[in-house]
């Protein structure tokens, strides 16, 4: 899995891969104002890659797409994987970072929104680039001819943390066209299904909802801010979605401060859960916020594509917790310290194998034989597998917090914290303590109004939790710190708890 194929038949692009169940006047990406058929979007597809061209973007170049969800990021990400490698990049991110990144992943051209050329645009240099406003009066030219080698790089995804030292995921053609059948196949897409998408495009979760979503002749419904919860509610209604995918703190949000439980969504078929674990008692209150939805718990990486495993719907009152098993075509193990298979109830690291498994990281040799030895993905994440090999996560292997000699799991603690319903979200860190080697801490969000305070959260926890798991210190924030991908910036808590011993 770590080396390109010699020889490897070519094939047509992974845009046409995507498009080719879309007839021309089904619509493929739905805006606030507009709806984008998949003819529309072909045209404009067209149109980027006639305007690279016109500014001498030679094929195979990777190209930087740097735009907020819209039918023009659709556009432009699928016009640079026909025949071009696609770099998304976070519209968070501060220009200077941009620049060290797209200069370090060696980007041709820039293909980005207009809103944001006064923040970005000197960012990229004097790199050619097309904005949504080239495309305005422009005549869709005739749809080009592009082949890929399957084993050719089609899209290089930055994971969490870049500002500390880039790392870009190599996603090549057989992964992508890998793990989207693979989706489409255990959710049972069909052409008919139009998913809301709250999560970044740049995010490989947000990216395969609109692989997924595509490939069957289906639609995306575009909501592009989730501040407040109702519009995205509202917008599932309006546009009569099918599906809505989140991460734990789009659940979180939605169960716990929002009418997501109360109102009722009947075109709503299908719910996705991944980016990290949801704790049981917020699988249930999902599961009864939207009785007539299926609620797939996933787990996946950005190194694997996507997706990794899934939890059949029917078995959530029997599996309650577990993320399932590997996907068609993945097999995922546990093993020991020196790789080898543990018996079931034995906790160890998940290893992964499949066509879905990125070759490595650009420019990075150290990192991608520690990451792929042997052929096979360390996810760092220890689970355990039952008797049926279903998978149960125990915690990611950074996120262990030692303390008084134990090692304790910091979303055991943060599962038993959200059992109070008063709480919207929970997070735990642990923090250098002197006596303790580490000292746990868990930030609470309340729900508004609440009066719940840090010595009923402490009580309750006594009563649930071992001695050495109980937090040593409880602390209330409006809101938990964020990455870009809408998953919990656990360096963000720590750096708080740093800072006012500091201070």
């Amino acid at each position: 899995m770590t080396g390109r194929a010699r020889n490897a038949p070519r094939q047509g692009s992974t845009t046409d891969f995507l498009l080719a169940a879309g007839s021309p006047d089904a619509p493929a990406v739905v805006e606030a104002k507009r709806v984008v058929t998949y003819g529309q979007l072909r045209a404009d597809v067209a149109r980027i890659l006639a305007a690279l061209d016109a500014r001498g973007v030679a094929p195979g170049a990777r190209i930087a797409i740097l735009a907020e969800n819209s039918a023009f990021w659709v556009a432009a990400y699928l016009a640079a994987l026909h025949g071009h490698v696609a770099v998304p990049f976070s519209t968070k991110l501060p220009a200077a970072e941009v620049t060290r990144l797209a200069d370090w992943a060696g980007c041709a051209a820039v293909l980005m929104d207009a809103r944001h050329e006064r923040a970005y645009g000197d960012a990229f240099g004097d790199r050619p680039r097309v904005t949504d406003a080239d495309l305005a009066d422009a005549t869709a030219p005739a749809w080009p001819a592009a082949e890929v080698d399957l084993d050719q790089d089609a899209a290089l995804m930055f994971t969490s943390g870049t500002t500390a030292s880039p790392k870009a995921v190599r996603i090549t053609h057989r992964n992508l066209r890998a793990n989207t059948a693979s989706i489409i196949e255990y959710l049972g897409l069909r052409a008919d299904d139009r998913m809301l998408v709250v999560l970044p495009f740049f995010y490989c979760y947000g990216a395969s909802l609109l692989h997924t979503h595509l490939r069957v002749g289906g639609s995306v419904a575009l909501c592009t801010t989730f501040t407040f919860p109702e519009t995205a509610l509202t917008m599932i209604e309006a546009e009569r979605c099918t599906g809505l995918a989140g991460v734990p703190s789009t659940y979180q949000l939605l169960l716990r401060a929002s009418s997501f439980g109360r109102r009722p969504l009947p075109t709503l078929r299908q719910l996705q859960q991944a980016g990290g674990k949801l704790p049981p008692v917020l699988i249930r209150e999902l599961v009864a916020a939207q009785p007539q939805a299926r609620v797939f718990v996933m787990y996946g990486q950005t190194e694997a594509t996507a997706r990794l495993s899934y939890l059949p719907p029917d078995l959530l009152d029997t599996k309650l917790g577990s993320i399932g098993r590997g996907i068609p075509g993945v097999e995922l193990t546990v093993v020991d310290e020196d790789g080898h298979p543990v018996p079931a109830g034995v906790t160890g690291e998940i290893v992964a194998t499949g066509e879905n498994i990125s070759p490595g990281y650009l420019d990075d040799p150290e990192a991608t034989r520690e990451k792929f030895a042997d052929g096979r993905m360390r996810t760092g994440d220890l689970a355990v597998a039952d008797a049926d090999g279903y998978l149960f996560i125990v915690d990611r292997l950074a996120d262990f917090i030692k303390t008084w000699g134990n090692r304790v799991s910091s979303q055991e603690v943060e599962a038993a914290a959200l059992e109070l319903t008063d709480l919207v979200s929970a997070a735990v860190v642990g923090v250098p303590d002197a006596d303790a080697g580490e000292a746990i801490v868990l930030f609470a969000v309340r729900r508004p109004g609440s009066d719940l305070d840090a010595e009923q959260i402490a009580g309750h926890l006594r009563g649930r939790l071992a001695k050495h798991m109980v937090p040593a210190t409880i602390r209330f924030l409006d809101a938990l710190p964020l990455n870009d991908n809408g998953k919990v910036s656990k360096g963000a808590l720590r750096a708080m708890v740093t800072a006012d011993v500091a201070g």
